[in-house]
């Protein structure tokens, strides 16, 4: 039990600094860097709670796949632009008593809730269940969403493209 807790408090410590690096940083590549950082440590607790799909889709979509294509339009809109995009954060005191406000009522609902004890089916059931779903009946949604994807960042290449 002791290894866990470590393990969490590990994680969560590096999820902590990596968020506020994201909102604080003033390089926009460094920060798409710090999220890539907090979106790893998130699976990583998905990971600790032993949901391996969630652990799985949090890396193969968000810390891969939206990372990536952030990266790009950075890339790209530099490129259009002619000049290195800077992040400003403006009113951070606002959103920090926001923030307060809404960790506040987090933690009030977490203390009021009642106890609950974890279902008692298996995990890798749930695992096969969804794959099934996603080859079965959702799979050309699936295959036009990533064809999508794809379209739009070879439109991007071609409005970055320089011209001739």
């Amino acid at each position: 039990m002791i290894v866990e807790t470590v393990g969490f408090a590990v994680v969560a410590v590096v999820l902590l600094a990596s968020s506020l690096a994201v909102v604080l940083t003033k390089n926009l590549f460094h920060a798409v860097l710090y999220l890539a950082a907090a979106l790893v440590s998130t699976a990583g607790i998905f990971l600790l709670l032993a949901s391996p799909f969630l652990f799985a889709v949090q890396l193969l979509l968000y810390a891969g796949g939206v990372v990536t294509i952030v990266v790009f339009a950075i890339m790209l809109t530099e490129r259009l632009v002619g000049e290195r995009i800077a992040q400003t954060s403006r009113d951070i005191v606002n959103g920090a008593i926001v923030a307060a406000a809404v960790l506040v009522a987090v933690i009030g609902f977490l203390v009021q809730a009642p106890a609950m004890t974890p279902p008692a089916t298996a995990v890798a059931e749930q695992t096969v269940a969804i794959g099934k779903a996603l080859v079965g009946p959702f799979a050309v949604p699936l295959e036009l969403l990533g064809l999508l994807l794809v379209a739009a960042l070879l439109g991007a290449v071609y409005f970055a493209r320089a011209e001739d």
